[in-house]
């Protein structure tokens, strides 16, 4: 899963909205301090790694307007439910910035789920999709295999068409030979 604001943000001690200057610039310095070339702390890639995943996610133009809708949303919820208004002394609380870090984590979170659920819905469209143009594909093979035995069996039917009419025809001169021969009086 991607780094959500909270982490991104947050590893990097940085507000959102700030801009790419001061991400580059805290990058740097944090950087400096976690580098694992220059401590000699067993965590020092894991930690390394965190602050390049927050950093990308927030250079990267499209992943951190994401990041600040999904913030801005999570406000907006927040001050819906409490009923507060946009300057209400409650909203400059240590409180309120911890309720509002976890709910923007609770939008990320549901915001990922919403896309897993289209992705898995598009999958499954695709799917369906391909299977029917298989089925098709293979009712048209169908349908060119019985042409073809038809037109394979054709000289055969026509022998046998010819066998019958000859066999009506010969019915039908004994029947007339038969009425010739019959003396009438």
């Amino acid at each position: 899963m991607e780094l959500t604001a909270k982490t991104s943000y947050a590893v990097l001690d940085l507000q959102p909205g700030v801009p790419e200057s001061d991400i580059k610039a805290q990058y740097r310095k944090k950087s400096l301090l976690i580098h694992p070339d220059k401590t000699k702390n067993p965590l020092a890639p894991d930690a390394f790694d965190r602050l390049k995943k927050a950093y990308a996610t927030l250079l990267d133009e499209k992943q951190r307007t994401h990041l600040d809708e999904c913030i801005a949303d999570a406000r907006r919820l927040l001050i819906r439910e409490h009923k507060y208004t946009l300057d209400s002394p409650e909203l400059k609380t240590e409180e309120f910035k911890v309720e509002w870090r976890k709910k923007t984590v609770e939008v990320l979170l549901e915001e990922e789920a919403r896309k897993r659920r289209q992705m898995k819905a598009r999958m499954q469209e695709e799917g369906r999709e391909k299977r029917k143009e298989e089925e098709e594909a293979e009712a048209r093979k169908r349908k060119r295999e019985a042409e073809k035995a038809w037109e394979e069996t054709r000289e055969e039917r026509i022998d046998s068409w010819r066998q019958w009419q000859k066999a009506q025809q010969k019915k039908e001169e004994s029947g007339k030979k038969k009425k010739k021969m019959k003396v009438l009086g």
